[in-house]
């Protein structure tokens, strides 16, 4: 089989300007508002069997405007309001820390893609700006853009798979990955379903940079609600670099090698959404 072919395993969203309105630093679950389409865009990868997670840089914990604590509240009012998402992965570093997580780093996407036993080609990473799909094509994996007021046009014009909106973009993924800059198979959403049968502006706040590209932030991979856990953190250890064709997976929580993905057992959501461990800053303030 083509890989071109392989069905989609694990849609990766950015957090901020993709599946919730951008609020720079946001440490209060109360000022999370989801974008149009967000909840539904979940519910219809769940209802076809993929996985679906978070990848989000969150710089706001490095600068000392929020705190760990803070992001993983905002990430359970997520997760309430449209999720449950199966694995989230952070970065809570600055531009200037060295991290190999922080996008457009592959660091990220390279960890999720284990936790949900998918190889990173069987993944689909959405976001909002240039950093999102350099990140997954870093990875190995496809790139969808989804571009609001704070998307570059030059961001627009690189990307390799652009849709309209969040719903737009998720129903042309249940038949496998993107094809063309514009999104394929665009149907109604309740054809996507199987219920019919007939069926770009300047970025303008300075202080929303957490996804910009810039020197990039050791992973802070988390766990969504009451826990979080950096794999590797003691050490420093970067994940590794994709192997040819995506194949493989960063190690979990601080393994010196990647294993492929499919070969590791499946998470239940209890096992990735539990209490985290080594919950520590992986930095002096």
């Amino acid at each position: 089989m083509n890989p071109a072919d392989s069905p989609v395993k694990a849609v990766l969203f950015d957090r901020d300007g993709t599946l919730v309105h951008d609020v720079p630093y946001n440490g209060d679950p109360e000022r999370v508002r989801p974008v149009e389409g967000a909840r539904e865009a979940v519910a219809l990868l769940r209802a076809h069997g993929i996985r679906v997670g978070v990848v989000t840089n969150q710089s706001g914990v490095a600068r000392g405007l929020i705190s760990d604590g803070d992001v993983r509240r905002v990430n359970r009012r997520i997760d309430d309001l449209i999720g449950p998402f199966d694995v989230w992965a952070v970065c809570p570093h600055g531009p200037d820390d060295g991290c190999h997580c922080r996008k457009p780093r592959p660091g990220l996407i390279l960890w999720a893609a284990g936790r949900v036993c998918a190889a990173p080609a069987d993944c689909v990473v959405i976001g909002d700006i240039g950093a999102d799909t350099e990140a997954a094509e870093r990875a190995g994996a496809h790139g969808i853009l989804v571009p609001n007021d704070r998307t570059r046009p030059a961001e627009t014009a690189a990307a390799a798979h652009v849709a309209p909106d969040l719903l737009t973009a998720v129903r042309a993924l249940v038949t496998g990955p993107p094809r063309g800059r514009g999104p394929a198979d665009e149907r109604p959403v309740e054809a996507a379903y199987g219920t019919d049968p007939a069926s770009t502006g300047p970025r303008t706040a300075a202080a929303q940079d957490d996804d910009r590209p810039g020197p990039a932030g050791t992973p802070f991979a988390t766990a969504p609600g009451p826990g979080a856990f950096r794999p590797g953190d003691a050490a420093h250890r970067p994940p590794p670099e994709p192997r040819p064709g995506g194949a493989g997976t960063p190690a979990g929580n601080g393994a010196d090698t990647a294993e492929p993905a499919r070969t590791r057992a499946v998470p239940d959501a209890g096992a990735v959404r539990g209490p985290g461990v080594g919950h520590r800053r992986g930095r002096s303030s």
